[in-house]
């Protein structure tokens, strides 16, 4: 089990690193995350949902997702509040505090996604959630030494040397644990160094004679993980083009699901900007694409709050095209209800208007995957669909996509400038990408799905020099 000196110290790249390199040595390895929170989902191959990072992780171990990869999701509604996904269904809606005293109950049904997953695999490389060092959490714990004690797992710590403070971080950590937690950890190791890794060997050595734990390695700065999705929002980052097609992406509260953005990301040819709180869409854009949202009307409220409405429709008055995925799809009709109070008190919201459609949120949640065409190219298309609604109206008629079986899906305007549909992924369909761009006379410079695999490569063989692997898997094999 990989834990951190706390959260986004590298662990979810790092593990899937690991999983590429012990898969190229013959392995048969899966990932596992016993919890995980993060509106960035993806639908898994037996059709639930898991984090983001884990279906990386599965992708570096060449196996397809599975719920049991990650048993238990927090997606992240209010401030106080999350949607709780157990084995990939929802389990309900809880604030935090809620949860703090529900959670322990959950260790049976971890557990069993864990032997499943087992039962598949020579090695199962397990991620932790934010950090063991936060013992306020530690009652009821099913995220980091709670699981690793019920599971019996050895522990490896990995610390951010980025962020400054790293001895300080791994000493203090070994600190405020419990002796039988300090000996479950069987070495360290010190990520995202800049410069010669040798310069921190004094470093090392001080956190050995302070904690007892070998060092097992510096891994120096793998600037190519930029590229690789991201698990959170707290990871979005603009794009690599710098002229060319202009799309811009208002960033709102309860971005989720926007793996869309990735492949348009690494673009040479196209600007991808996101528009954070308290800034003006530009005018210059070519495409606004509104993304999903863990919850659609209050993100609809904070849209309006930025003024981004008023944007909006000035960029569609000079002739700029909108795009809409999922929940952007949604806020782009008339109205969005809401009768049975999925997202808060039950009632209805005025939608931005430029769609003439109209949704109804349901109880019932879609999660499946989806192939099709998009209408107007011919262009195939996969993705999947994660949603709770029901949109209906004219501009339906005119649907985006038509899915497997002749299902239509989505809606576009009258003057063909505003389209959306529920589909995700649509962007990683290199065919579709490629034609897309090439309407706005941008061309596509990237085989996606190619470009994602060759990074995992290099970062398995990245780790392979800074690690002591022949250490880590011996750790792994001595349990």
């Amino acid at each position: 089990m990989i834990q951190g000196t706390g959260s986004n110290v590298g662990k979810s790249l790092i593990v899937a690193g690991l999983c590429r390199l012990f898969a190229d040595r013959g392995l048969a390895v899966r990932p596992f995350k016993p919890q995980n929170m993060s509106n960035n989902a993806a639908v898994t191959a037996d059709g639930g949902e898991i984090g983001r990072a884990q279906a990386l992780q599965a992708l570096g171990c060449r196996v397809e997702t599975s719920v049991h990869m990650n048993p238990v999701l927090l997606k992240p509604e209010t401030d106080t509040g999350a949607q709780v996904i157990v084995q990939g269904k929802r389990f309900g809606t809880l604030r935090a505090r809620e949860y703090g005293k529900q959670k322990a109950e959950l260790l049976p049904k971890v557990m069993e996604s864990f032997s499943i997953t087992s039962s598949e695999a020579d090695l199962v490389i397990v991620e932790g959630a934010g950090s063991p060092a936060e013992i306020n959490l530690r009652a009821g714990d099913i995220a980091n030494m709670g699981f690793a004690e019920a599971a019996g797992l050895p522990v490896l710590l990995c610390a951010d040397i980025d962020r400054g403070g790293v001895i300080a971080s791994v000493v203090g950590t070994h600190a405020v644990l419990k002796q039988q937690e300090q000996q479950r950890i069987r070495g360290f190791f010190i990520n995202r160094f800049r410069g010669d890794p040798n310069l921190f060997e004094e470093g090392m050595r001080e956190i050995e004679a302070r904690t007892g734990w070998p060092g097992l390695g510096v891994i120096p700065w793998f600037a190519d993980a930029a590229r690789l999705p991201a698990e959170d929002a707290l990871g979005l980052a603009d794009g690599f083009g710098r002229d060319g097609m202009k799309i811009v992406v208002p960033v709102t509260s309860r971005i989720a699901n926007f793996d869309d953005l990735d492949p348009l990301r690494l673009e040479p040819g196209v600007v991808l900007e996101l528009i954070q709180p308290g800034n003006p869409l530009p005018g210059d854009a070519d495409v606004v694409l509104l993304p999903g949202s863990k919850s659609t009307i209050g993100d609809l409220a904070f849209f309006r709050a930025q003024g981004w409405d008023i944007d909006l429709k000035a960029h569609h008055r000079r002739g700029g095209h909108i795009l809409g995925i999922c929940g952007g799809f949604q806020m782009l009709g008339r109205t969005i209800s809401d009768p049975d109070g999925i997202e808060g008190a039950p009632g209805a919201v005025e939608g931005l208007g430029f769609l003439n459609v109209e949704t109804v949120l349901t109880p019932e949640k879609s999660t499946v995957p989806a192939t099709g065409t998009h209408v107007a190219s011919g262009a195939p298309v996969s993705g999947y669909e994660i949603h709770v609604g029901r949109t209906n109206g004219p501009d339906c008629g005119r649907p985006m996509m038509k899915l497997a079986e002749n299902v239509p899906d989505g809606a576009v305007s009258a003057d063909g400038l505003v389209s959306g549909t529920y589909v995700h992924g649509l962007f990683t369909n290199d065919a579709f990408r490629t034609t897309y761009l090439s309407d706005f006379g941008a061309s596509s410079g990237v085989a996606y799905d190619r470009s994602i695999d060759r990074i995992l490569g290099d970062l398995a063989a990245h780790l392979e020099k800074a690690l002591d692997v022949e250490k880590v898997l011996q750790i792994a094999r001595d349990e």
